[in-house]
């Protein structure tokens, strides 16, 4: 039976939250942090742990066929490679960062400046579409203290906190990339393969739904049903069930994380009692 062979970060943040990812999927990986490589034991799942930067490439050329990594290092490396769906975790940004006592106006403000980074592609590209002439300096880490050693006149860098930033003595001015953990696929998957990424997908989907999303129970009087219903969809329509106090209603539904407090407010503004808000750990469409 084929096995579809997916190339994770060997370690860090993204690499932990990846395999969160597969655990919440119900994929079991043994002792997975500890080797090179590792099988699941109830799913047709290969693991390969591998450096980030390398991940595109071994994609590419079919050593893997998935990978999980960072959007930026797929833009970087633009190799021939499908980026099938983001992921939802590991967000950070690439931006261009300045000495903090320097004024900044504009995107102008880079014109004729050296700047330090390890993502010169990204980089190019968007100078290239701002029409800004400027030097670029690829360097393999510790970007941020180029500005203070003399080596450039700003850095372009993966910002998480900002944190880095101010203590080195900069900040932040252009947010050039948004960046997100994503799974990328090789271009040539057998059909073997393409079931099992199908099956894969389907269970990310529910956990990545099950995340975004929050069950809420509520109690109202039935002559506020309609108003209350209007504000909770739900999926499809929300469940309404009578209660043993004639003239109420409990009321069922699911909601979408960013739109919680608002919906809560107006539910508390249409007479709902007893809010119950809880987690969901899967959700199937």
């Amino acid at each position: 039976m084929s096995k579809l062979k997916l190339a994770l970060q060997k370690s860090g943040r993204l690499s932990e939250k990846s395999l969160k990812l597969l655990e919440e999927c119900g994929i079991k990986i043994s002792n997975g942090t500890r080797k090179l490589k590792a099988a699941s034991s109830n799913f047709p799942l290969e693991i390969l742990f591998l450096r980030d930067d390398d991940i595109p490439q071994y994609v590419e050329q079919g050593v893997a066929d998935i990978g999980i990594l960072g959007l930026n290092e797929v833009l970087e490396q633009k190799k021939q490679i499908e980026t099938i769906q983001k992921l939802g975790f590991a967000q950070c940004r690439l931006s261009l960062a300045i000495p903090k006592e320097e004024s900044y106006n504009g995107i102008q403000y880079f014109e004729g400046k050296k700047i330090a980074t390890s993502y010169p592609e990204i980089l190019s590209n968007y100078f290239q579409e701002k029409n800004i002439d400027a030097q670029i300096e690829k360097i393999g880490g510790s970007v941020e203290i180029a500005p203070g050693i003399g080596l450039s006149d700003a850095i372009f860098d993966i910002i998480s906190t900002g944190s880095t930033l101010l203590t080195n003595g900069l900040k932040e001015v252009e947010t050039v990339v948004e960046s997100e953990a994503v799974l990328v696929s090789n271009n040539d998957l057998s059909e073997d393969k393409k079931d099992i990424l199908k099956k894969l997908l389907f269970r990310i989907n529910a956990v990545k739904e099950a995340s975004e999303s929050k069950y809420i129970l509520l109690n109202t009087p039935n002559e506020n049903l309609g108003k209350i219903i209007n504000i909770l969809p739900g999926m499809k329509s929300p469940t309404v069930l009578p209660l043993a106090e004639s003239g109420w209603s409990s009321i069922h539904s699911v909601i979408k994380e960013d739109q919680f407090w608002e919906v809560i407010e107006k539910l508390k503004n249409e007479g709902a009692q007893g809010i119950l808000v809880l987690e969901i750990e899967k959700m199937i469409l």
